[in-house]
C-alpha cells in the first residue's frame, strides 16, 4: 500500500515519516509520500527529509517522493498532519474556533481532490481540531474511509498514566479515552482492565484513582487545571508546573500534560502524536483486524451520536469495519452526550463563520 503523509515538513509530520520506517510500516515496493507546499520553507524542508530518511533507511525504506500540490498525491493511505496549530508561547490567547477556520480550508481542499478519484483513499485526520477533519472529509468520502486518530493517542495517554498509578507497565492496561480531544474527553472508566488483577480489584483501584470526582466536573476541571499550569509557566515557575501536573489526577494528566509540554519544549506532543497515526495506519496496512478508539463519523450509531466523537471501532483494510457495543456506565453515556452537543455546535461555529 502506498502512503501519504500530509504536512510531512512539519514536527509531527517528519516524526510519523520515520516512525514509519523505523518500523517498516510502508513495504519497500511500496511508495511514502511527503506532501507539502509548494514554494517557501515547506518546500525546501521536504528535500532535506526525503535526503535524511534515504540515509537511514535506504537497506528497506520505500520510494520517497515529494509532492507539493494536492493533485499530485497518489496514495492508498493519507495522513493529515498538516495545518495551522495553537501557539506554543505561553502568553498567546488559545484560539481553537480560529484554528478552526483556518484549518477547514485545508481539509475541505484535499477532500474535493479525494473525493474525486475513483478509488478514493483512507484518510487518518490528526490534525487539530480532528473532529471538524474527520467531518469534512465524511461530507466528500466514505465515512468508514475516514477517521481520526487522536482517540488512540489521547487513549494511549490514559493507559500510561493508569499503569504509573497502579505500578505496572503500560500492556498491563486496558483502557479508553472517548469523546472529544479536548475538554469533553470522557475517560471510560468501567472499561478499564489490570491484566493479573481480579474485577473487584480493578474497581477498587479505579475508585482510589477517581478520587471521589465526577465525570460531569470534568470539563470544568481540565479548564481550570489547564490555566493553573500555564499561568505557572508564564510566571517562570516551570518546575512548579511540573509538579502541579504531576499531582494531578490521571484523567486530568491526560488533558493537561500536553499543554506543559508544548508550552515548555517549544515544540508540539510530536512523538505520541506520530505515535498513535502509525499504530493506525500500521493496522490498515498490515490488514490487521484491531479494535480502538478514533474519531468517527458515524450518527447512525453509538445511541444517535451526531459529532465526530472516539468510540471503539474495529480497523480493517479499507478503514473502520464497525464501532464496538459497550456497556458504559450512566455518567459515561451522559458525558459523550455532552461532548457530542459541544463538538457538535462547535462545528457548526467553524464552518457556519467562515
Amino acid at each position: 500500500m502506498d502512503v501519504a503523509i500530509i504536512g510531512a515538513a512539519g514536527a509531527c509530520g517528519r516524526q510519523l515519516a520515520g516512525q514509519l520506517l523505523d518500523r517498516r510500516v510502508v513495504p519497500e515496493s511500496s511508495t511514502l509520500q511527503l506532501v507539502g507546499h509548494r514554494g517557501g520553507a515547506s518546500e525546501t524542508e521536504l528535500w532535506g527529509l526525503r535526503a535524511d530518511l534515504e540515509d537511514a533507511f535506504g537497506d528497506w525504506a520505500p520510494t520517497l517522493e515529494l509532492v507539493v500540490d494536492p493533485e499530485q498525491v497518489r496514495a492508498d493511505i493519507v495522513v493529515v498532519l498538516a495545518g495551522a496549530t495553537v501557539s506554543l508561547d505561553p502568553n498567546q490567547t488559545v484560539d481553537r474556533a480560529e484554528l478552526g477556520r483556518r484549518n477547514a480550508v485545508m481539509f475541505e481542499e484535499y477532500a474535493r481532490t479525494f473525493a474525486a478519484w475513483e478509488r478514493p483513499p483512507v484518510v487518518v485526520v490528526q490534525s487539530n481540531p480532528v473532529e471538524l477533519g474527520v467531518h469534512v472529509f465524511a461530507q466528500h468520502l466514505p465515512p468508514h474511509q475516514v477517521l481520526g486518530a487522536a482517540g488512540w493517542s489521547d487513549t494511549l495517554r490514559f493507559r500510561h498514566e493508569l499503569a504509573v498509578e497502579l505500578g505496572v507497565g503500560r500492556r498491563a492496561v486496558s483502557a479508553a479515552m472517548l469523546g472529544q480531544h479536548g475538554d469533553h474527553a470522557v475517560p471510560a472508566w468501567s472499561m478499564v482492565r489490570v491484566h493479573g488483577l481480579t474485577r473487584h480489584e480493578v474497581e477498587a483501584k479505579v475508585a482510589q484513582v477517581r478520587r471521589g470526582r465526577s465525570l460531569a466536573d470534568l470539563p470544568a476541571e481540565i479548564v481550570a487545571a489547564r490555566t493553573e499550569v500555564v499561568d505557572l509557566i508564564r510566571e517562570g515557575r516551570v518546575q512548579d508546573a511540573y509538579d502541579r501536573t504531576q499531582g494531578l489526577p490521571a484523567d486530568l494528566r491526560v488533558a493537561v500534560k500536553p499543554f506543559f509540554t508544548s508550552f515548555t519544549s517549544g515544540r508540539t506532543t510530536e512523538a505520541v502524536t506520530a505515535h498513535a497515526a502509525a499504530d493506525l495506519v500500521a493496522a490498515v496496512v498490515e490488514c490487521r483486524w484491531q479494535a480502538v478508539p478514533a474519531q468517527v463519523a458515524d450518527p447512525d450509531r453509538w445511541g444517535g451520536l451526531t459529532a465526530p466523537l472516539a468510540v471503539p471501532v474495529v480497523l480493517g483494510p479499507n478503514g473502520w469495519l464497525s464501532t464496538v457495543p459497550v456497556d458504559l456506565a450512566d455518567d459515561e453515556r451522559a458525558a459523550l452526550q455532552a461532548a457530542d452537543a459541544a463538538v457538535a455546535s462547535s462545528i457548526r461555529s467553524v464552518l457556519d463563520g467562515r
